[in-house]
């Protein structure tokens, strides 16, 4: 697929998602912040994955979140209702950061040329 119509997809799964590739979160149950790498409309994982990491089983029909998480080298899977903007204008410490994002600006990462 052509780099003009990805980005006409990504456009339109952004646009249905309260979050977006970038922006800084809030994980409301499990406390931390992170920054949002990928968007998916709907779940789309396993449903093994699912039934054994999902205990709070989240709606699979809404928005799903590609997480960097601060202060870590992990990532995360996180449904909408489980986060928030997370406001506090302080970047993220993570070791893919620089493979993601080419810059910080007020308080949200823009996205590097180098992501397809």
């Amino acid at each position: 697929m052509d780099e003009s119509k990805q980005n006409i997809i990504d456009n339109s799964v952004e646009s249905k998602a309260l979050f977006s590739i970038g922006q800084i979160i809030y994980h409301r149950r499990f406390k931390y912040r992170g920054v949002i790498v990928d968007v998916d409309p709907s779940f789309q994982l396993t449903e093994e994955w699912y039934d054994e990491i999902a205990v709070s089983r989240p709606p699979k029909d809404k928005p799903w979140y590609h997480v960097l998480v601060h202060n870590s080298d992990q990532t995360t899977y996180v449904a909408e209702r489980h986060l928030e903007a997370d406001d506090s204008g302080e970047p993220i410490s993570h070791p893919f950061l620089n493979h993601c994002f080419d810059s910080f600006d007020n308080g949200r990462y823009d996205r590097s040329g180098s992501i397809n």
